[in-house]
């Protein structure tokens, strides 16, 4: 055990007979790692041990250890943000110090129940205490300091023994950042090796058949990152002394290093006992961020960069805006030292606003030797922001089409095996279940005939989510009627289900996107009478799938006669076909019967026939639904939002295609008396407020204002001024939603909403935004997310054009979105519903 502080000059000279036992690329990997002999004074001379603040973070300058401030992500199961976790020198390094049952578990692997947690300030202690329900079995991870600089115990102790079950299964694990200790070694007693870039091997086979990753290294000690100080962790076990690393990505692409101990069977109290010490630079403080628009601004807005600093970093001059001529000389327009800064989460932000300079030209933004990427102020600024999301982003997710880009293939024509009759009272995985009742003529595992025909892959899955689906179509059709978009650069036929990105055909690829998901859409209707909640793979293993979409099924109809291995046309016996969960919702129903009639406004352009199909089926719906018991099965976020919300779209959309009394009165008769109700469906009754008789018109108005004052806390909690939510999705979605509604309140009352609030909603998303300065649009602005959560994330790359949720607020306080690790879903996944309404809000700022 080292005395104090770790640093480089303490790591044990390798034996000799080791030495010549090692392959020469890790000799040379061991010899960097022992050559240096006299200690490389980088950690701070006067540390003191970890101090524990109120909300159970351990912290120091540089190094701090979380415990269970955050909770297995309550969508989708482990998402890798929960139980002890460390942030080096300001990256999320670690996470999930927990015991679990396998070693290297998956998202869907089992997680304990959190029950409770004791924070003891006094004596620095933090005791979480857990529960495996199944197996009845209670234990508690305590974490504390031991009194030296950088060090903490931990301990995992049972008041009875290890279940029989879980007997060899139970372990501690800690999870390592892949991309955070990549390039890096580990040092284990007396053997170091190269963290591996890529999985290759180390797996066995299970006796039940499963694959199980096999250990990199064992031993009693772990240092990770020896020759990093930033990324320096050793740990000790004081128990078994049996640690041993795994590669987690053997099993899956977005697997983590494990530093795991197996608890031993027939002991109870303290069985796991580790030291932890970490590593700092000498006085670390955060290099500063200067977060603006990655595509700049127009001369006449509202221009604002936000400078983020570490609060332990003193103020170093001014900030300054400088002009760069075609010559390349630099010319400083603008200069202001920063002052009374806003503390939001864990940084300060001084507020930069420029907005007085209006000359056409290119800029940049200094201070402190960081400089921003060059942007433009110029007239067009945002005009092509939105082309990449319409011309990329929404073709590449369309289903059911071959789908080409110059000499790329991004997938073939994908489902066309879509889908069989899911059986009732099921409870599937990614929030999709069944009620008691099919609600359709169908058997379990028939299959339903029409369900192979348009659509979006819901985000970096391959689901039909038909609530986000009619979400698209309504955005795609306000796109086309209230800014004219006719822009053709795509190619599409669904006779030969082929599509051909940067080709025109001489049609509006708006109108060709709203075909698209309007035939999905209408195609559940003609197959069942009603919308469903959607369409997805029957087996994990197949949700799980990377790679092209066509690859995933045979794309046969799947036909029980036949067997596993026989084809007969286009039918197979293979059971790769995806479920169609069709339990019938009323809030499902309304909403598809609002996209539908929606779309019939602008189809008939394109398909007559479709366009009074749309309308018809809307009406049906409207009438089915209006003289029926609400239909209110809910399971996840699968099955429609509130009913009222679902009925108010129907009703203004269908007023605005047929204007029959009847919908209008039905907008009425919903608006509500409360605000909370009101800033849900501010948009949908501001559409309409110039049809609503004088008394509703005051009541809306009323309501708007009231929302105005409900929303000034939120908006006034940080510096970007726009909801920034917390939870385990980030919160893209509601700050473009804060920008259409504000956008939606400036055109019916103008003089009492300026409409900023759609440009700081769209800067927002462009970079100007806690924790870096990224553009959120894939390919949009000088930099942006390179690196997502698509259906191509296992290629560490993006898709032009998506956008991504966000920033995620970490408990207690800290903004995370990573750059260099795509499978944080809460972070980075694209969704199609939020790229139409990114494409909607740069039009709304445009008009302004």
């Amino acid at each position: 055990m080292f005395p104090g502080p770790f640093h480089l000059g303490m790591i044990h000279p390798l034996p000799r007979t080791t030495m010549k036992n090692i392959s020469t690329p890790l000799r040379r990997i061991a010899i960097a790692c022992v050559i240096v002999s006299t200690p490389i004074q980088v950690i701070q001379a006067n540390v003191q041990p970890p101090s524990l603040t109120s909300e159970g973070v351990f912290q120091t300058p540089g190094w701090e250890v979380l415990v269970f401030c955050n909770w297995y992500d309550g969508l989708f199961s482990d998402a890798k943000i929960s139980s002890v976790e460390m942030i080096h020198h300001g990256e999320r390094t670690v996470t999930n110090g927990d015991v679990r049952l396998d070693v290297t578990p998956e998202q869907w692997d089992a997680i304990p129940t959190f029950k409770e947690r004791n924070i003891d300030e006094s004596s620095g202690k933090v005791t979480a205490r857990l529960h495996y329900p199944e197996h009845d079995w209670d234990y508690a991870i305590v974490v504390e300091p031991t009194g030296k600089p950088l060090q903490l115990k931990l301990r995992v102790e049972i008041d009875s023994p290890v279940p029989e079950a879980l007997q060899g299964r139970a372990g501690f694990n800690l999870e390592f950042l892949p991309s955070a200790y990549f390039g890096k070694t580990f040092v284990v007693s007396d053997h170091a090796q190269a963290f591996p870039l890529y999985p290759a091997g180390n797996v066995e086979a299970l006796d039940d058949g499963r694959v199980q990753a096999t250990p990199l290294a064992t031993g009693s000690t772990f240092v990770m990152a020896p020759e990093d100080v930033s990324r320096r962790i050793r740990i000790t076990s004081e128990s078994s002394g049996k640690l041993a690393l795994y590669d987690g990505r053997s099993k899956a692409q977005n697997g983590w290093f494990v530093l795991r101990e197996t608890l031993p069977s027939d002991v109870t109290g303290t069985v796991i006992e580790w030291t932890i010490e970490g590593s700092a630079i000498s006085d670390w403080v955060r290099k500063p961020v200067i977060a603006h628009s990655q595509v700049g601004y127009r001369p006449q807005d509202l221009k604002v960069a936000m400078l983020e600093m570490d609060p332990n970093a003193a103020i170093s001059g001014p900030i300054e805006l400088i002009r760069i001529q075609p010559s390349g000389e630099r010319e400083r327009v603008l200069q202001w030292t920063p002052e009374s800064p806003q503390r939001y989460l864990r940084y300060d932000y001084y507020r930069f606003d420029f907005s007085e300079v209006s000359e056409s030209g290119l800029y940049q933004i200094q201070y402190d030797g960081v400089t921003t990427a060059a942007f433009p102020i110029r007239q067009p600024a945002y005009d092509a922001a939105w082309h990449a999301t319409l011309d990329v982003f929404f073709p590449v997710q369309m289903d059911h089409m071959f789908v080409n880009e110059a000499y790329r293939v991004w997938h073939g024509a994908s489902h066309l095996d879509d889908a069989l009759q899911a059986p009732p009272n099921h409870e599937h995985f990614d929030l999709y279940a069944m009620g008691p009742s099919t609600d359709t003529e169908f058997e379990p595992g028939e299959t339903i005939p029409g369900l192979n025909i348009g659509g979006w892959y819901d985000a970096g899955d391959y689901d039909i989510r038909t609530q986000t689906q009619y979400a698209v179509v309504l955005n795609l059709v306000r796109l086309a009627e209230q800014y004219g978009v006719t822009r053709d650069h795509t190619s599409v036929n669904w006779d030969t289900r082929e599509v051909e990105l940067h080709q025109p055909d001489g049609t509006c690829d708006l109108l060709q996107q709203i075909k698209h998901g309007t035939l999905a859409l209408i195609a559940q209707h003609r197959a069942v009478g009603h919308a469903i909640p959607g369409i997805v793979a029957a087996h994990l293993h197949q949700y799980t799938h990377l790679g092209d979409g066509v690859t995933k099924t045979d794309n046969r109809f799947y036909d029980a006669s036949l067997g596993e291995q026989e084809v007969d046309g286009d039918r197979s016996g293979k059971f790769d076909d995806r479920w169609a969960f069709t339990t019938h919702t009323t809030a499902l129903n309304y909403g598809s019967a609002a996209a539908l009639a929606a779309a019939s406004r602008v189809l008939g352009e394109i398909d007559p026939d479709l366009a009074i199909e749309c309308l018809e089926t809307a009406t049906r719906v409207w009438a089915f639904e209006q003289t029926h018991e609400p239909a209110t099965f809910r399971w996840g976020n699968t099955t429609g939002g509130r009913i009222e919300s679902e009925q108010l779209k129907a009703a203004v959309e269908l007023w605005v295609a047929t204007r029959e009394s009847r919908y209008l009165e039905a907008v009425q008769a919903l608006i509500p008396d409360r605000v909370q109700s009101f800033m849900w469906d501010a948009a949908n009754f501001l559409r309409v407020y110039a049809d609503l008789p004088e008394q509703a018109q005051q009541r809306i108005r009323a309501l708007s204002l009231e929302l105005r004052s409900f929303m000034e806390p939120m908006l006034n909690e940080n510096p970007f001024e726009v909801p920034i939510t917390r939870g385990g999705w980030a919160g893209n979605g509601a700050v473009v939603g804060y920008g259409l509604t504000q956008h939606a309140l400036h055109q019916v009352f103008p003089d009492e909403f300026d409409g900023s609030g759609t440009l700081r909603s769209l800067h927002y998303l462009l970079g100007t935004h806690p924790g870096s300065d990224l553009s959120f649009v894939s390919a949009v602005g000088a930099r942006s997310k390179q690196v997502a959560y698509g259906t191509n994330r296992t290629d560490f790359s993006f898709i032009a054009g998506g956008v991504v949720p966000g920033v995620l607020i970490l408990k207690p306080d800290f903004p995370e979105n990573k750059e260099d690790w795509p499978f944080f879903w809460g972070q980075n996944e694209y969704v199609v519903n939020i790229a139409s309404s990114y494409m909607l809000l740069v039009h709304a700022a445009r008009s302004l």
